[in-house]
């Protein structure tokens, strides 16, 4: 018959970490050449968030944001992107009403028309010339 074997939890007891090894996982970590999580995996540190105090206490980059381990999903930077393009549509909306009462209270001409101006300097050219201007 076989035997079953039976395998019995061991808890884990906190370990202290000496300040040299400390330093050694925050400078692997900083240079690129492991993730935390990868350090973690390496070397055995139990806790999971072990690794980023250290980085966060002993580290040269600011780790404080932790901006670089998290990611924005394609969806999130969607819905970022249409919020900024409804408020600047909102803005534009905004500037051109102002415009148009500046230009009815005024009586001016504030919006540049570039396309009924150039038609007009180009009939003004023709009539002096007598010959068509080539744009």
């Amino acid at each position: 018959m076989k035997e079953q074997e039976v395998k019995s939890y061991q808890r884990k007891t906190q370990r202290d970490y000496s300040l040299a090894f400390k330093l050694e996982i925050v400078d692997a970590v900083e240079k690129g050449e492991l993730t935390y999580k990868q350090a973690q995996l390496r070397y055995g540190i139990q806790g999971r968030s072990t690794v980023l105090i250290w980085l966060r206490k002993h580290g040269r980059l600011d780790w404080k944001e932790s901006e670089a381990m998290k990611k924005d999903t394609p969806n999130k930077k969607i819905r970022e992107l249409e919020k900024k393009l409804k408020r600047l549509e909102q803005e534009k909306e905004v500037l051109n009403r102002a415009i148009d009462i500046a230009d009815s209270q005024l009586n001016t001409d504030i919006r540049k028309k570039y396309l009924s101006l150039l038609s007009e300097a180009t009939d003004q050219a023709q009539s002096k010339n007598g010959e068509p201007l080539d744009l």
